[in-house]
């Protein structure tokens, strides 16, 4: 079973306050929010959590509000993590795979927790789980985004199609619903933008469920992930993949 408590008129209510020591379980997902822009109290605080690498990281931002929000995104990975693994949120150590996926080093690795996380202007979605793998992205609309002709050089032609099919009031939807679901999945499978986009299919209409319709060279690879469109809040759209299925989706909002 999939609970999507996110699926309200107001998306923005659905977000709840987070315990105070959230547990996981195995039949779990749970989709943290955050707002980059915080307080100036909140920042140093959250920098403080950074390791020497993300804090050169950070310096290599050329605009202020930029290097804010890297040092925000990363300082609340932290601080979820450590929530679950009772650790010290500067104590974190993470790894790299060969496509530059995320993942906690060895140390922290016997609770198998899996997480990923995606921001857009602004905002920042972070997905846990144990012992599944995970991806997320979240996009902010933009009326000047240049979403078709994106679609007809990254998309796949069954995808180019059903966009094209869509009335014309919804195709900025129907495009960034699509990019969501491909890069979600592309994030869960550990490979992101190394995957090839138009090797793959998922449904297209904004309306319709997320999923997975088709994989070039592997048929069985779609029984074996499960996608969620999600509802981050007005301007964002947002699409969660997960290895497997019968998965509980629990959503949290940081706090400020």
């Amino acid at each position: 079973m999939i609970e999507h408590l996110s699926r309200t008129k107001d998306p923005l209510s659905s977000w709840s306050p987070p315990p105070a020591s959230p547990t996981l379980a195995k039949d779990e997902v749970h989709l943290w929010r955050a707002y980059l822009d915080p307080a100036v109290q909140h920042l140093g605080r959250l920098k403080h959590c950074l390791s020497p690498d993300e804090l050169r990281r950070a310096e290599r931002f050329h605009f202020q509000k930029d290097r804010h929000r890297f040092i925000v995104a990363r300082g609340v990975l932290r601080k979820i993590l450590s929530l679950y693994l009772k650790r010290e949120p500067n104590e974190l150590r993470f790894r790299l795979n060969v496509h530059g996926k995320p993942f906690l080093d060895r140390e922290f690795d016997a609770s198998a927790l899996r997480f990923n996380l995606s921001h857009s202007h602004g905002m920042a979605l972070y997905a846990v789980t144990r012992s599944r793998e995970v991806g997320i992205d979240v996009e902010g609309i933009r009326a000047d985004f240049k979403g078709k002709e994106i679609a007809e050089r990254f998309f796949s032609p069954r995808e180019v199609a059903m966009l094209r099919a869509l009335p014309p009031d919804t195709q900025e939807q129907g495009f960034f619903a699509c990019w969501t679901r491909k890069e979600a999945y592309a994030k869960a499978r550990g490979e992101g933008v190394s995957f090839p986009l138009d090797q793959f299919d998922v449904s297209v209409a904004p309306e319709e469920p997320a999923t997975l319709l088709h994989t070039k060279g592997d048929p069985q690879e779609v029984s074996r992930w499960s996608l969620q469109k999600l509802d981050p809040g007005p301007g964002y759209v947002a699409a969660l993949a997960v290895e497997g299925d019968s998965w509980l989706l629990r959503c949290w909002q940081w706090p400020a």
